[in-house]
């Protein structure tokens, strides 16, 4: 049994990862502030004997006498309308929280992996996207504090490699989707399935040529564990479905699937949203022996039935 800390527990992705660690036989202490998360979430896990939950704010630092073997580092608002609604805290979250965990890392001698994502690539150049691939980011954008956040976490991540020998994993995710997406968080995938469900007109930001690259939560999960346990690797690694699609295309799939006949409204695209996003996962195949094997059309049939229980 490994005793395993994983921030940002209660959120869309540390929830699936929380059950399926207690589901191998793991000791599993999840922490997380709810900021963007829900105790929803993990509910059926809180009366489990390994798994523990604490409610606290990572950007500040954790005390616990509890010997640890490994730290998942999920913790910060992962869509756009929660990292923007307190740019600063999301940094704090970022920055402080990264090199709490680190510590926390250094202290019990444990694996630690933090959840990059795809946005430090920015507004990308070329795709699709290498780890080599350095990025184009705007550091004062609306965006900038989750995007730069990211990025230097990762550097504190490497800092901490080189020189205390910590032994790191940074995974770069890319879209991710299914059960458990909060309704509201402004995701597109959630927020095109309960525009459907509900009858509404679909929503589109620009003119819906921007590309993303779709991956269902099963194949993130095991790709993040996978890595957890890889040897004498560090990262950065790409997680996601090189599988590309339009925006347009993406909202004319759910509205088939869910049977609606709503018409497709378009509005200004935000500032600084990035026109591709497509990983390179070569690198991923090697190390991992694994790619994502969840088609977008089972995902999204999933999902919508998930979401359809909800509403």
């Amino acid at each position: 049994m490994k005793h395993i800390l994983i921030t940002g527990g209660t959120g869309f992705i540390g929830c699936h990862l929380c059950s399926r660690l207690i589901g191998e036989g793991n000791r599993v202490l999840c922490l997380d502030n709810c900021y963007s998360g829900t105790l929803t979430n993990i509910k059926g896990l809180e009366k489990h004997p390994n798994f523990r939950f604490v409610h606290h704010d990572i950007s500040k630092p954790f005390i616990t006498d509890e010997k640890i073997d490994e730290i998942y580092n999920l913790a910060c608002p992962a869509s756009p309308i929660a990292y923007q609604k307190d740019p600063i805290f999301t940094t704090k979250t970022c920055v402080f929280g990264a090199i709490n965990v680190l510590e926390l890392a250094k202290k019990n001698n444990a694996k630690i992996l933090q959840a990059s994502t795809s946005e430090v690539y920015g507004d990308p150049i070329e795709s699709p996207q290498k780890e080599t691939y350095k990025g184009n980011v705007n550091p004062i954008g609306i965006r900038s504090c989750y995007d730069e956040g990211k990025r230097c976490a990762e550097s504190l991540f490497f800092d901490y490699h080189r020189t205390y020998n910590t032994d790191i994993r940074v995974v770069r995710i890319f879209n991710t989707y299914g059960p458990k997406m909060a309704q509201d968080d402004g995701r597109v995938v959630s927020n095109f399935i309960c525009q459907a469900l509900k009858g509404l007109p679909i929503t589109i930001y620009g003119q819906g040529i921007q590309t993303r690259s779709f991956c269902y939560i099963d194949d993130t999960i095991e790709m993040l564990i996978r890595t957890m346990q890889a040897n004498n690797f560090y990262g950065p690694i790409n997680i996601g479905t090189p599988t590309e699609i339009t925006i347009k295309e993406l909202a004319i799939k759910i509205l088939e699937k869910t049977g609606n006949k709503s018409s497709l409204v378009f509005e200004p695209l935000p500032q600084d949203d990035p026109t591709q996003r497509r990983p390179d996962i070569t690198l991923a195949k090697q190390i991992l022996k694994y790619e994502p094997n969840t088609s977008i059309e089972e995902g999204l049939e999933k999902t919508i039935e998930y979401f359809a229980s909800k509403l």
